[in-house]
This record gives C-alpha cells, sequence and structure tokens, in this order.
C-alpha cells in the first residue's frame, strides 16, 4: 500500500490453544513485526528487548480480531490459522497494510486444505484516514500521518459492514460533519482495496 510493503504469512497447525480443547472450535492468532530496516533509522528488534513492544502487542491483537471477524471458527475445527505480518519497509498505515494483506494470505491458506467456502465468511481490508492540513486524506504516509490532525483506522467487510475503528484528534477536537467525511472516504479506500484483493486471488 504505497510504499509501505508487509509480509504477510499464515500457516496452519492442528490443535487450538488450551484454554479452546475440547470445544470443536478453531482459532486464529496473529503476530506483528517491523524489521530494523523498515524505518528511516533502523529499529531495534523486539527479540533483542527481551519482550515485544507495547506498540506490536496492540497492532497484532487488531490484526487478530479483524480476522477472526472473517471466519467461522466452528467451521475451521480444531485448527489454529497462525498469521504473520512482517514490515519490511514502513511508510505509514503498516497495521492497515497488515490486516489487508493477511486477508489474502488466509483465504489462500485455507484454500490449500478445501475450507475456503467453509470457513471464510467475509471479505475484510483495512485502511487509514486522517486529516492532514485541514483536509480528508486517505492512506495517510509518514510525512502526513506524524503531523495529521486526526487519524483513524478503518476496518470493514467488503459488504461495508465495520469491524473496528481506531481514531483520535491529535490536537484540537473535529466536527462529527469531519468524521462522517472519513468514514465516507475511507469506505471508498475499502471498495478499492477488496477490488486489489479480489485480482491478487486471480493471479
Amino acid at each position: 500500500m504505497g510504499d509501505t510493503r508487509v509480509m504477510c504469512t499464515v500457516s496452519i497447525g492442528n490443535g487450538v490453544p488450551r484454554f479452546m480443547k475440547g470445544q470443536g472450535r478453531g482459532w486464529l492468532t496473529a503476530e506483528y513485526s517491523m524489521l530494523p530496516g523498515a524505518t528511516r533509522e533502523r529499529s531495534q528488534r523486539d527479540a533483542t528487548r527481551g519482550r515485544p513492544q507495547g506498540r506490536s502487542v496492540e497492532i497484532q491483537r487488531l490484526i487478530g480480531r479483524s480476522l477472526r471477524a472473517a471466519i467461522d471458527i466452528r467451521a475451521l475445527g480444531e485448527r489454529t490459522l497462525h498469521v504473520d505480518c512482517d514490515v519490511l519497509q514502513a511508510d505509514g498505515g503498516t497495521r492497515t497494510a497488515s490486516i489487508t494483506g493477511a486477508w489474502v494470505a488466509v483465504h489462500e491458506a485455507l484454500n490449500s486444505i478445501g475450507l475456503v467456502d467453509t470457513v471464510l465468511l467475509h471479505r475484510v481490508a483495512a485502511v487509514s484516514v486522517g486529516i492532514y492540513r485541514g483536509t480528508p486524506v486517505l492512506d495517510l504516509d509518514y510525512s502526513e500521518d506524524h503531523v495529521a490532525e486526526a487519524d483513524i483506522n478503518l476496518v470493514m467487510t467488503a459488504e461495508g459492514r465495520v469491524i473496528e475503528v481506531q481514531g483520535t484528534a491529535e490536537g484540537e477536537p473535529f466536527e462529527m460533519s469531519a468524521f462522517e467525511a472519513l468514514l465516507s472516504l475511507g469506505r471508498a479506500g475499502i471498495e478499492t482495496l477488496v477490488e486489489q484483493q479480489r485480482q491478487a486471488l486471480l493471479v
């Protein structure tokens, strides 16, 4: 998405976490990391810190929640989908790019075991919107994001149903009319991303 590059992969494992055993349901879990060279200045690997950064944990939870909304975990059986999103190049919107790309990877993983039609319920994509210099902007890059007056991440289904909205005014509060304009802009962006997902799956 723009100059942001995220490698999204999905592995399928037999079994589920201990708290779900014996329920006949599956699970989806996500991990997110930013490679040291993904940003302008080298970042430290989480592994060298001994634990993930709070930001990484928050993003991987968002990815997991977003993708679990797309699947029927009962139809998955006692299997776990392990989603890995590794940021190769960051220029804003890494969490939304991760969700959008990971949905394609989930589709392909389920298709490989013949379960895509029974497990996958919704097509899911995510995009960022914000107010930059007084103007609503779609898919903010880093130069826009770090000085934006408002920043919102929107996760939706292809049918236009909302999964999650994360947003904040970075300074002055903004009007509800501006919020509604951003949601409308984001919806248009989601429609474009859903079409790109379709094209990716035709390749």
